[in-house]
């Protein structure tokens, strides 16, 4: 029987498999956003999400669980911080799955996970002319 075996093995051991994934959701909540297989971000999917809940719990108990899965203070405080509440009002859903296609090498499906309230795409900066400047183009 295949009961209590939801998360997929990634061909490691569990060891090597519990610090990837707390590794990953490090990665997440520094970037805002990966891109890694598909298969590792249908993985860590579920342990982000669990990760925002207890940030939005936010209490001592809930800090303490993040910091022993995540292995990280300055991650746990992160999202705590921003992520957490950033996604106050959503009650689960934190994370998208976008795929993209077949890594060039061997062809391994590729996909980005990210936050989808914390993410903000970094727009290129427009150039805005000074008033001083449209005055003196008009002028002359």
């Amino acid at each position: 029987m295949n009961h209590g075996r939801k998360v997929p093995k990634l061909q490691r051991d569990a060891s090597h498999r519990k610090a990837l994934l707390a590794n990953l959701v490090c990665s997440l909540i520094e970037h805002r956003r990966i891109r890694t297989t598909l298969a590792k971000a249908k993985a860590v999917r579920p342990l982000a999400e669990k990760m925002v809940t207890l940030g939005k719990r936010g209490d001592l108990h809930a800090r303490r669980l993040a910091i022993a899965a995540l292995h990280s203070k300055d991650m746990v405080k992160k999202l705590f911080e921003e992520i957490a509440v950033a996604s106050k009002d959503r009650n689960g859903g934190y994370t998208r799955i976008t795929k993209l296609g077949q890594r060039r090498s061997d062809s391994a499906p590729m996909a980005f996970i990210e936050w989808v309230d914390a993410y903000v795409p970094k727009a290129a900066p427009a150039k805005a002319e000074a008033p001083e400047a449209e005055a003196a183009n008009a002028a002359a």
